[in-house]
């Protein structure tokens, strides 16, 4: 007999061989026809996996990421083998789960795919889901997987890399695949499917290794989860920030001027203004004090800090000086700096904590192929602060920080997110740098400060910087799609490297904790995902322009001057439209704009020094005077902007 430990913590005894299926079933019927994976002492598993030891079971339905993981993998599974059908000769190489769907990577060779094919991959893909066939692991020894994949040298080169012993397929139907495991029951659980994109990928993502095709799609247990799915895909697309940020005249790109690296037009410019200037304002009533570091900084610098050794050789490479051996790196990161603008001073335990914040542009090579819009650039600026303080300060700091996160998002309309405890891997030490002590502390004050501030968060093991341990918030956007936004990172290795120290009351040097923190991460990813959550919509204390003045003719264009300065008295943000246009032209263009409000002046209006209000969207709030208008947009920002 084994104990199996289910999640609520009741422990249920059973004959050496169960599978997690027999225990699904043990529970009720119902459970067992919805479970599609498990994980078995911290594992995944098949379903009809045999277990012989005490352990602990989570059996997970389409509900759970990991089930929806495990549907994902099987349905690339199936895509693998509909591909080899309709495409014979073709070499596979990888095919995992992603966060929406799942992708096959294949080398077609002769042959090729586009989107007139999907169709017909789609109707493959069923054909052979609907045969009901059983995924089935089993362990092959490393000469006969060699052999297996002798004329796929992808295959090949993978198996080379494994030990003997450890190396499995997965069968079904007529097809096997190199696989480490995690699949549903059967396929016939597959009910929809859609090829959604092809793209160009490199082999291991090297770009001096061959390009295959990646071929990316998507599987529901039912078609109406699938159709709910293509219309949230349609409305994404309108959400894109790409096409509202060229609508709304807030940034664009040049290929001269170099891919990754946006340029902010004056509209946009007044966003990210009115942004810093919100985060300025609370940075300065929570006691931090702003720098400015330049964009450049010696090779040495980034040496002593760590960053070189880690990211030297995917970075931007060094800028050689007409001086023999001089180099200088594009700032990667902000936080040697501002150990160095620390070490400037010798300060006393009764200095600290010192918070230093700038909004300091970085850079970072990233490949061509990876850059998308503003969430993926090669120079992007920072909300960055850094926080030294004592031991004894590091808790009430850390909290601190946090409420201030929370108020930006609360300000922003974040409001569904959940937070990421991010600890090292102590299977891979080499990935990180500093004493083991330091890494075990770090990790529990952050612990402790997510629990006492009552935040809903997970532990994610493998997932800190190199440098230390971070808590990151995880937000759902209005299309229900997850982002990291804003993080918080506890670090006793960077003070260490450069040597800071305070006096304490002892009359002793010692070192201060380095808090890392970034509400928004990056200005111009937060910037993207904010035009994706609103739609364009932003909050109305963030919009550049809060109101549209439009004219029905010419003739009141004095008067809509008046309005203007009205307005601007009782600082609110607009701009007049007096062209000979029809009102209808106008009022479409500014709801294009997506002005919160249109202020429509005719004789009436003119006669009775007031305006009708049209909200954006087409609300009619009616005639009334500037004071009441001026009313109504007080208590739009107070609604919206919270107090900190």
């Amino acid at each position: 007999m084994i104990n199996i430990t289910l999640p609520d913590g009741s422990v249920k005894s059973f004959d050496t061989g169960v599978t997690p299926m027999d225990v699904a079933k043990s529970i009720s019927e119902g459970l067992a026809r919805n479970v599609i994976s498990a994980s078995f002492n911290g594992t995944k598993v098949e379903t009809v996996t045999p277990l012989s030891e005490d352990g602990a079971l989570v059996l997970f339905t389409w509900r759970d990421d990991e089930g929806k993981q495990a549907f994902w993998h099987s349905s690339a599974h199936v895509m693998a083998q509909a591909i080899e059908e309709l495409y014979p000769g073709v070499n596979l190489t990888i095919g995992p789960a992603i966060e929406n769907g799942f992708y096959y990577d294949v080398d077609f060779g002769d042959h090729s795919i586009s989107e007139k094919d999907f169709k017909t991959l789609e109707t493959k893909m069923l054909e052979i889901a609907r045969g009901k066939h059983n995924f089935n692991m089993h362990p092959v020894p490393k000469a006969e997987a060699l052999d297996f994949y002798k004329d796929n040298p992808f295959k090949t080169e993978l198996i080379e890399n494994l030990e003997d012993g450890t190396i499995t397929f997965c069968d079904h139907s007529t097809f096997t695949d190199l696989c480490r495991g995690g699949h549903i029951p059967n396929t016939g659980l597959i009910k929809a499917v859609k090829i959604l994109s092809v793209a160009g990928a490199y082999w291991r993502g090297d770009e001096n290794k061959p390009q295959l095709t990646r071929v990316y799609g998507i599987s529901f247990p039912k078609q109406k989860e699938l159709t709910a799915y293509l219309e949230l895909l349609e409305e994404a697309k309108k959400r894109d920030h790409r096409k509202l940020g060229k609508e709304l005249e807030l940034f664009t790109f040049s290929q001269k001027v170099g891919q990754g690296l946006p340029l902010w037009l004056p509209k946009g410019a007044a966003l990210r203004e009115r942004l810093e200037n919100f985060l300025k304002a609370a940075q300065k009533k929570a006691g931090y004090e702003m720098v400015v570091t330049p964009h450049i900084g010696q090779k040495e610098l980034y040496i002593t800090s760590g960053h070189y050794a880690k990211y030297g050789e995917d970075s931007f490479q060094p800028i050689h000086t007409p001086k023999e051996d001089e180099a200088f790196l594009l700032k990667p990161m902000n936080c040697p700096h501002h150990c160095e603008i620390y070490k400037s001073s010798q300060w006393s335990y009764k200095d600290l904590p010192k918070r230093f914040a700038e909004f300091g542009t970085v850079y970072r090579y990233e490949q061509s192929g990876e850059l998308h819009g503003l969430t993926r650039v090669r120079g992007f600026t920072q909300d960055d602060a850094h926080l030294f303080c004592t031991p004894e300060q590091l808790d009430k700091e850390f909290k601190d920080v946090i409420d201030l996160v929370l108020y930006v998002f609360g300000s922003l309309g974040f409001d569904n997110f959940t937070a990421q405890v991010s600890v090292r891997d102590p299977e891979n030490p080499d990935k990180y740098i500093g004493d083991v002590a330091n890494w075990e502390k770090a990790e529990q004050a952050i612990i402790n400060a997510a629990n006492d501030k009552g935040l809903d968060y997970v532990i994610e093991t493998g997932e800190a910087a190199f440098y230390g341990p971070k808590l990151d918030f995880m937000v759902k956007d209005a299309l229900g799609r997850r982002w990291q936004l804003g993080t918080i990172q506890v670090d006793y290795n960077l003070p260490e490297r450069f040597d800071l120290t305070y006096k304490g009351s002892d009359n002793e040097l010692h070192r201060p904790v380095m808090i890392h923190r970034a509400p928004f991460g990056s200005m111009e990813r937060f910037v993207a995902l904010l035009l994706e959550h609103t739609g364009g919509n932003f909050p109305i204390w963030l919009m550049p322009t809060q109101a549209k003045i439009l004219s029905l003719s010419e003739k009141y264009e004095k008067y809509s001057e008046k309005v203007l300065n009205l307005l601007e008295n009782h600082e609110i943000r607009a701009l007049g439209d007096h062209r000979n246009e029809t009102i209808g032209k106008k009022i479409r263009e500014a709801e294009m704009q997506k002005y919160p409000y249109m202020l429509i002046i005719g004789e009436q209006e003119a006669h009775e020094n007031k305006v009708t209000v049209r909200k954006h969207g087409g609300e009619d709030l009616g005639m009334m005077g500037i004071e009441d208008f001026a009313q109504i947009i007080k208590d739009d920002i107070t609604k919206t902007l919270k107090s900190f």
